[in-house]
């Protein structure tokens, strides 16, 4: 799928479809000026990292919930059954790989 760019629509069941059963690899959705709306299909752990040096308690959702990982919070994703996330990201900001 090519990114959108603003004034268009997505699908999200098609992004969804796309995903498959590759984990942890998030692809491109949508651009917002300087920013891009991704999506990755989770299973199983993520490594804890942070994008400073802040640890938080843990944070359980359930289907449905969201929550945004403030700036600089050591986290460690984990997803027991297949799960779809959604980042807002800078461009500039390379999640697509160690």
């Amino acid at each position: 799928m090519n990114p959108t760019l603003l004034g268009k629509k997505y699908n999200l069941e098609a992004v969804d479809k796309q995903l498959g059963e590759k984990y942890w690899s998030p692809i491109d959705v949508a651009y917002i000026n300087d920013w891009v709306l991704r999506a990755a299909a989770v299973k199983g752990k993520f490594h804890w990292h942070a994008h400073n040096d802040t640890e938080n308690g843990n944070i359980e959702l359930s289907e449905g919930e969201g929550y945004v990982v403030p700036k600089g919070v050591k986290h460690c994703p984990i997803a027991k059954e297949r799960a779809v996330v959604l980042l807002l990201e800078p461009k500039k900001l390379n999640t697509k790989g160690d």
